[in-house]
């Protein structure tokens, strides 16, 4: 059977359509990107009324990474024969499904009889996929019709998650303000999710890029064995949890550590970060696109380890501005590579990158909460037991030393966490020498690409 799709005309979509279908994908991100926000920020409360270790948490809360990762893979592939409108539609229902499992979890595992952990797991997961599935879509969607616009367009369009992440943040904080608990937080999500559900009912949705230029399916999945490939795949487990999953557990930790709401830290990080995409373009191309990971690298290794060592607000917000300029480029940079290096991937590629890095986040999110485990156990003093310690009265001697028990052991994560972007230090430049002694980083063109075969 031939791997050739049936090649399509290019649909026309006016402008007024092209308006909303933007929108309604950055509405649709930003969606994804408060149950982000909302979620670090409630964790210690979901502990506290279910009775969860660190670990248990660290194991539920990552669990929209499994989710993501495995809709983004499918989804990325059947929006070629399902449409984009459809897969938008699944992911509707999966972030509609996600989000009140965890508002009623108590409710559902008194009635199911079984633990709330897997309530919670069963409800990240639904939120999940139904990031996966925007992701997979509204990508796609936005190359799709702006095709002479896609750098611009894609970089506008990922300004949203970090945006996303301030919006959730800081509505977040005002709610906890207002002596709001966790289920109304978790409720606010609901308001972006009918925004975005509103705008894309009754559109018509172009095919894709690649069915409209009958692009080979074959010559994608070659292109995923390259041995560069392979390499960056890596690098993109490294990048990813250096991102993704500190900023999990900044909230939680900055708590402890600096006296203060860590939700306003992940806020201001992430503003940074939307500030920093949307000027993303001059940064490239001042820098080579390895040369600009290198640099994100070591912010990030600095930026970790002074926040370990933040003690007070003015360092915590110090501390994370370096880390917010490491990691700002991370995400969009390596998607970008993979897009100029192996244009013959294409969709492919873009979502084995995306749905890999997304992966190793659940991965980290779990292995930093066994962390936080680990070194807060190892702070206790001798006479001291944490279940002691935890339920101390507020005020005593032993509340403050628990405090400080907390704050040794979120530094230490911290601190830990610091030796992804100390490796991918290394493996960029050797590939920065590797591109040095071949003439430079080169984008590869698929025109010709096509014609040599």
């Amino acid at each position: 059977m031939s791997t050739e799709p049936n090649k399509q005309n290019a649909v026309t979509v006016s402008a007024a359509q092209r308006r909303r279908l933007f929108i309604a994908s950055c509405i649709a991100l930003v969606a994804t990107a408060m149950t982000f926000a909302i979620r670090g920020d409630i964790m210690p409360a979901l502990r506290d009324q279910f009775g969860l270790t660190n670990e248990e948490l660290g194991t539920a809360a990552g669990a929209w990474a499994y989710g993501f990762t495995v809709s983004i893979f499918i989804g990325g592939q059947l929006v070629d024969f399902l449409g984009m409108g459809r897969v938008l539609t699944l992911a509707f229902i999966a972030h509609l499904t996600g989000i009140l499992l965890t508002i009623f979890t108590a409710g559902i595992a008194g009635v199911l009889t079984i633990s709330p952990f897997w309530i919670l797991f069963a409800a990240t997961l639904g939120v999940g996929l139904g990031n996966g599935l925007v992701e997979a879509a509204v990508n796609p969607l936005t190359a799709t019709i702006y095709p002479d616009q896609k750098t611009e367009k894609l970089n506008l369009l990922h300004v949203w998650f970090p945006g996303g992440i301030v919006i959730g943040g800081l509505a977040s904080y005002a709610l906890s303000g207002a002596n709001a608990g966790w289920k109304v937080k978790m409720a606010i999500i609901l308001i972006p999710l009918a925004a975005y559900g509103f705008m894309f009912l009754g559109q018509k949705f172009p095919p894709t890029e690649r069915v409209q230029q009958g692009v080979s399916t074959s010559s994608m999945y070659k292109e995923t064995l390259r041995p560069l490939f392979l390499v960056m795949l890596f690098c993109m487990i490294l990048t990813a949890s250096t991102e993704l999953a500190p900023n999990q557990w900044i909230p939680a930790i900055l708590t402890t550590t600096a006296g203060m709401s860590g939700i306003l830290i992940l806020v201001w990080i992430n503003g940074l970060m939307a500030v920093g995409r949307a000027f993303a373009g001059p940064m490239v191309h001042r820098l080579s696109p390895i040369g600009l990971l290198i640099g994100s690298s070591t912010f990030s290794v600095l930026g970790l380890y002074l926040l370990s060592m933040a003690n007070s607000q003015a360092m915590a917000f110090a501390a994370a501005t370096i880390f917010a300029i490491g990691i700002c480029y991370f995400w969009p940079t390596m998607l970008g590579v993979a897009a100029e290096r192996f244009p013959a991937g294409g969709a492919l590629v873009l979502a084995i990158i995306g749905g890999t890095g997304t992966l190793s986040v659940a991965i980290f999110t779990w292995i930093m909460g066994g962390f936080l485990d680990r070194f807060t156990a190892a702070a206790v003093p001798a006479g001291k037991t944490i279940a002691q310690l935890q339920t101390a009265a507020p005020g005593s001697a032993d509340a403050s030393l628990w405090t400080q028990v907390q704050a040794q052991g979120g530094a230490m994560a911290l601190r830990y966490m610091a030796i992804l972007p100390a490796l991918l230090i290394l493996i960029f430049t050797a590939i920065w020498l590797y591109d040095r002694a071949r003439g430079g980083y080169k984008v590869v063109k698929l025109a010709a690409e096509e014609s040599t075969k």
